[in-house]
């Protein structure tokens, strides 16, 4: 696969959720001029079963997958009609293929929940997965997030973390590829005392988001500074967003931890679909 224009990926699985997601993912390959894949995985259910299950069993679950993929394709026809779009029908676990296609995404988009996710989950493991494994910036969706919230702004969270500054990085690009307001949120700690802070705040958000503007001058930024939790200043913020960016792990996070708390917050309660960026991911 050529790695010159890499394609935007989407997760198809039949699910509310998904199809979100495939729309999403539709328009982000429309305006990126890329490469379009829409991939479904089959579980390997033989290795579940004590007895040899009959071919009609696997035939029913691949032809299942092929219908999936024929409606999802189908549904974004228009949207990526400049695009073209490629199906891939995969047999394994859903989280370790989605994770092995990010190596070669620019942005693997996938549904919050699959088919067989458990009531009461707002986000199932592979949407999990791919936040903590991904190799490319992993954009979730929820069934209940509008795929129609055009003309408002991407929210970034900033806390000077190495992901931080590449979630920033990744904003930067989708505010101007969407011709919208970027607003660089960052929060600090409410136990601090706000005179003790500002300053100092000021002067690390302006090293990190002036590299940005001078690639971005296009972008409009604005600059919110808010004491609390950065994951309820977060929720907030997504209430009046098209699309928020964060890192996979803050400043602040446990070691070993690959998703930190305000991420996982974001996943599982964003009024809007979350894209969540590692250090180690390209943008």
């Amino acid at each position: 696969m050529s790695t010159t224009n890499p394609p935007i990926v989407a997760g198809v699985n039949g699910s509310a959720s998904a199809q979100q997601a495939v729309l999403w993912s539709a328009r982000e390959a429309a305006r990126r001029k890329a490469p379009f894949r829409l991939v479904h995985a089959t579980v390997a259910i033989g290795g579940y079963t004590p007895v040899a299950l009959p071919q009609t069993m696997y035939d029913a679950v691949a032809s299942e997958g092929r219908e999936s993929l024929r409606q999802a394709a189908e549904s974004v026809q228009d949207l990526a009609s400049g695009v073209g779009v490629s199906t891939d029908l995969r047999t394994g676990s859903p989280a370790q293929i989605l994770v092995a296609e990010s190596r070669a995404a620019r942005v693997l988009v996938l549904g919050s929940r699959g088919l067989g996710g458990f009531t009461g989950l707002l986000v199932g493991s592979a949407a999990v997965a791919l936040a903590a494994h991904g190799h490319c910036p992993v954009v979730v969706v929820r069934a209940e997030h509008s795929t129609k919230k055009r003309g408002r702004p991407v929210v970034v969270g900033i806390d000077g973390s190495p992901a931080s500054e590449a979630a920033i990085g990744f904003a930067f690009e989708q505010a101007s590829w969407l011709g919208v307001l970027l607003v660089a949120l960052h929060t600090w700690s409410d136990t601090i005392p706000a005179s003790a802070v500002p300053e100092a705040v000021e002067e690390e958000e302006q090293r990190v988001l002036a590299g940005w503007q001078e690639k971005y001058p296009e972008v409009s930024v604005q600059r919110v500074f808010t004491p609390g939790r950065p994951a309820h200043s977060l929720l907030v913020q997504t209430r009046e967003a098209q699309l928020v960016v964060v890192g996979s792990r803050g400043r602040g996070g446990v070691k070993g931890m690959l998703l930190g708390s305000t991420t996982q917050a974001l996943l599982h309660h964003s009024a809007c679909p979350v894209a969540v960026i590692r250090s180690e991911s390209g943008h």
